[in-house]
């Protein structure tokens, strides 16, 4: 995500700075499209959608997640900020390696208006069993950027938990420490917003850049691996919920937690994500046999060892883009191929790596080209098919029992906006 809208970012600062004033924000964020009608596409599935935010534990070792799923109907919904708050904003243009001042300024008047479309803390709705799917986001990412793709899923009857990493891999994320003995005397110390803990301080981590000299794959293999120990530590902790022990959200949130007992399908759990969360799925595979299967969103396979691709034993389907796979990456998800088990690929003509995240919505055309937010085809329709080829895909693995094998096609890249398999030429020598 970064190259080319701090590119982008950059020019605009220049501009700000100099008397060409006829260039307005607006201009770069509507392109040849009406901000109107940018934002968000709703959900499409029978049910209303809810989220709420949850932390157990409250140091760096515990799980902290946006939880989606299927909730009851309200008059007059509360729709949270897609972004949740300016440190993110700071992340941001840490992983993009801009200033932070002039680009909070900009993120927040391209992206600070914008609701994810879920109702916030809204009540859980029981209907029937749920199967759950944990989410991994992608490097310089954090848990609310794949709301599209989360809040249709809930729509369709998943709970759905977006992890935020704590590997320093996210853009932004923070857990909280107690206070000091000094700090609790003070009384002009800063007092915690509604929702944090009053006797405890929020500690925010920021984005880890590669250091000189340093391996790269060092650094991503270690974060890969507490990745997938994440994942499995939010599923840990559904669990639980789901067998009706008490829980202790660090957040005050106003989501009645007890209503989720009994709520899920824990024989019907995948695990699913984009990019380094692609490659995180492979990873939590590998580790927890509780995932049936997994769905990769253009994964990032670099930090991935060779050695544990003959230890995972569940299907698993890739959902590629257009533009961003290249040779290499994709030999080795040729690696994870089966006689005896489904591994699938498909890629979605005219899509490129930020196809996936929420952003490919949140731009004008021009402007979401240039920043390579967005690809040749509609971002809608994109996702659309993303979408029903998962949920065919889930149907089948989970033995689900819905209309969602309609869509068995899809799994085949059998769809003009498709192609079997990838659009990238891998020699036989680099399998």
């Amino acid at each position: 995500m970064g190259g080319c809208v701090q590119f982008l970012l950059k020019r605009i600062y220049k501009w700000t700075r100099t008397d060409q004033r006829r260039y307005t924000p607006g201009s770069f964020i509507m392109g040849n499209s009406c901000s109107n009608n940018l934002g968000i596409p709703p959900a499409k599935g029978p049910n209303a959608v809810g989220c709420t935010d949850f932390m157990m534990d409250h140091t760096v070792q515990g799980t902290f997640f946006r939880l989606y799923y299927p909730c009851q109907e309200m008059e007059k919904p509360e729709k949270p900020d897609w972004v949740p708050c300016r440190e993110y904003f700071n992340g941001l243009a840490d992983f993009m390696k801009i200033n932070r001042t002039i680009s909070e300024k900009i993120f927040n008047y391209f992206f600070g208006s914008f609701k994810i479309p879920a109702s916030l803390d809204a009540p859980f709705k029981s209907n029937g069993k749920c199967p759950v799917i944990i989410f991994s986001h992608g490097l310089g990412a954090f848990r609310t950027l794949y709301s599209a793709i989360c809040a249709e899923l809930a729509s369709q009857g998943f709970i759905v938990a977006s992890v935020e990493h704590r590997d320093l891999s996210a853009s932004a994320t923070f857990h909280f420490r107690e206070k000091t003995e000094s700090e609790k005397a003070n009384k002009n110390f800063p007092k915690p917003c509604t929702s944090d803990p009053a006797d405890l301080v929020k500690e925010w981590m920021y984005y880890r850049p590669l250091r000189h000299g340093e391996s790269e794959f060092t650094l991503r293999n270690q974060q890969v691996k507490q990745r997938g120990d994440e994942c499995i530590l939010a599923l840990d902790k559904l669990i639980e919920i789901n067998s009706g022990i008490s829980v202790q959200n660090v957040l005050q949130t106003r989501f009645d937690w007890t209503t989720l007992e009994n709520s899920m399908d824990l024989c019907r759990i995948a695990v699913m994500g984009h990019s380094f969360g692609g490659g995180t799925v492979i990873e939590a595979l590998c580790k927890e046999v509780k995932f049936k299967c997994g769905i990769a969103l253009d994964a990032w396979m670099f930090p991935l060892e060779d050695e544990i691709f003959p230890r995972v034993k569940q299907p698993i389907f890739f959902i590629n883009s257009e533009k961003f796979q290249w040779a290499g990456n994709i030999s080795r998800m040729r690696k994870l191929d089966s006689a005896v088990i489904q591994r699938k690929m498909i890629t979605i003509r005219g899509t490129v790596h930020q196809s996936f995240p929420d952003f490919t919505f949140l731009t004008g055309n021009w402007i979401g080209k240039l920043m390579k937010l967005k690809g040749e085809i509609d971002p809608e329709l994109a996702l659309d098919l993303c979408n029903k080829a998962t949920l065919a895909f889930l149907q089948r693995h989970l033995g689900l029992e819905n209309n969602f094998n309609q869509w068995d096609p899809l799994i085949d890249g059998q769809d003009d906006n498709l192609i079997p398999g990838t659009n990238v030429t891998v020699l036989q020598s680099a399998m």
